[in-house]
This record gives C-alpha cells, sequence and structure tokens, in this order.
C-alpha cells in the first residue's frame, strides 16, 4: 500500500524547526527546517547543513564507501550489482557531488549519519498480530520489540541484505529479535511455516526514521502476518534477541507512541482487520 495518507506526510522524526541533535550523535545538531522549506524545490539559496557520516559506518563491509573513492560509482536509482538502489517512492534526484537527495525533502544534515548506504537503505518489518479476549472484547495484539539502540518500542524488522529475497528478511528478522532463534533452533521450523503464505503487505515506501539525513534514508517493506486461533506463533514464547532488549504481545490501541513510522504502519493493519482506534 502506497495510500496518499502516507505520502504526502512531511518528515518529523528526522528534522525540526528548530536546531536539533541528530539521534545517534547528540553533538551533531540537524539545521532547523521549517514545513515551508522541507521540499527541494523551496528556494533556500544560503542553506548549508553539516556533512557528518559516522565513523560506525566508515570502512564497515556492509556499507558504501565516501563518494568520490577510488573505484566507488553507483548506479543510482537501479540494481547495481546486489545492491538495490531503487526507491520505493520512484525515481529519486542526484544533487552536487553526486549525492542523491532524500525524496521527502530536507532534514537539516547532509551526509549519511549512520546508515551505510547513500540513497535509499532498505528494511523489512513483520507485523505479527493475534486476538487476546473472545467475542466482542477481543483485543487485536501485536508483537513488538525494544530496540537496543533507542530503548523505544517498535516492530522487529531490520536491513535487507544485499541480494537477499524481502520474505526471507521478514522471516529472519522476527525469528533473531523476537523469538531468539540461536538460544532455540527448534523454533525455526514453526515460525518458517507461518510465514510461508508471504503476509500481507500493508506499507511499502519511506519511512520517517530519526537517523535519515539529505543523502541516505530508510525505506522499509511492512508485512502483516496473522495467527487467528493464536494456535501458531500466537503460542510461541516472545524472547528477544539479537538488537532487541525486550519483547511482548502488546493491545493494539491509540496513541501508540513507537519507533520511526511504525505507528502508521499499524494503522493500516487495524483498517484492515476493522479494528477502530
Amino acid at each position: 500500500m502506497r495510500g496518499a495518507s502516507f505520502r504526502m506526510l512531511l518528515h518529523h522524526k528526522c528534522r525540526s524547526a528548530v536546531a536539533a541533535p541528530y539521534s545517534r550523535a547528540p553533538a551533531v545538531l540537524r539545521l532547523a527546517v521549517p514545513d515551508e522549506a522541507v521540499a527541494w524545490s523551496a528556494p533556500w539559496a544560503g542553506y548549508a547543513p553539516r556533512d557528518y557520516t559516522d565513523p560506525c559506518v566508515e570502512g564497515r563491509p556492509w556499507a558504501d564507501a565516501d563518494l568520490g573513492a577510488e573505484g566507488f560509482r553507483p548506479a543510482w536509482n537501479a540494481l547495481d550489482g546486489v545492491v538495490d538502489r531503487r526507491s520505493h517512492e520512484g525515481e529519486y534526484a542526484v544533487g552536487a557531488g553526486g549525492r542523491p537527495l532524500n525524496p521527502r525533502g530536507r532534514t537539516g544534515l547532509a551526509g549519511r549519519g549512520v546508515l551505510g548506504r547513500w540513497g535509499p537503505n532498505h528494511a523489512a518489518d513483520p507485523i505479527v498480530t493475534r486476538w487476546r479476549g473472545d467475542g466482542a472484547a477481543r483485543v487485536l495484539q501485536f508483537v513488538a520489540i525494544r530496540r537496543r539502540d533507542s530503548g523505544e518500542w517498535a516492530l522487529p524488522g531490520g536491513m535487507v541484505d544485499p541480494g537477499e529475497a524481502v520474505s526471507a528478511t521478514l522471516r529472519r528478522e522476527f525469528l533473531e529479535e523476537a523469538v531468539n532463534v540461536l538460544r532455540d533452533p527448534a523454533r525455526e521450523r514453526l515460525v518458517g511455516d507461518f510465514f510461508a503464505g508471504g503476509g500481507d503487505v500493508v506499507y511499502r515506501g519511506y519511512v520517517d526514521d530519526p537517523r535519515n539525513t539529505d543523502n541516505a534514508w530508510m525505506e522499509t517493506v511492512a508485512s502483516h502476518f496473522h495467527d487467528e486461533r493464536g494456535d501458531a506463533v500466537g503460542a510461541l514464547p516472545l524472547e528477544a534477541g539479537d538488537d532487541a532488549v525486550g519483547v511482548r504481545w502488546t493491545d493494539l490501541s491509540a496513541g501508540l507512541e513507537l519507533y520511526a513510522s511504525h505507528s502508521l504502519f499499524l494503522k493500516a493493519v487495524a483498517d484492515k482487520m476493522g479494528v477502530a482506534l
């Protein structure tokens, strides 16, 4: 789903109308970007945000090199070998210095921040649900994890590896973060069977992620998997693993504060399941 309700949203978690620290480097300040100046088409002759790429990504095997580095010639808006540099949002512009431009506009910070790729960084988020209670009193629950990096509650998800199918990422991330398959490999078969149906894509596109910059941004495919009877994954003990420090079944209700755009994805699930929020 790529509805207008998603596509028309201005990003907020990756920019601010006042100078604000970058989420992973408090000493690095984003330039203030008011709503009316977000679009690249809005004139701003003096726009000169700080250029920042965190040392945590420099030289890492899963990350791009600096633009201009010898031998690094990325193919924007294309499948670049096994690295997918295409955007779910459509073709993005490439600005000065050959830098890709965030399709949702200015963020107040240039460079890659803590993201590995210039341009789109692709992720996948599985939304796993079950019912709590019976009849008219039943409540839809979803699996939420507490992120190790920010401490926020979120959907269990992660980056799509180069050449990896999104379906494989959805299954892998749920196994690693929500049921800690490394502790109990027997859980892999049960989860694999549950995910075999492929799920229903409820969102595909840009994510309002606090890590985003002018030149690197998160995109995701969020897919819904529902355990109607609660006797499959719904009955499996949850155990946090990998990048998660907590995991739980959470009632889906109005006003949930979750990481990045995850609350919007869950609103799409609620609409699909006929749950009023």
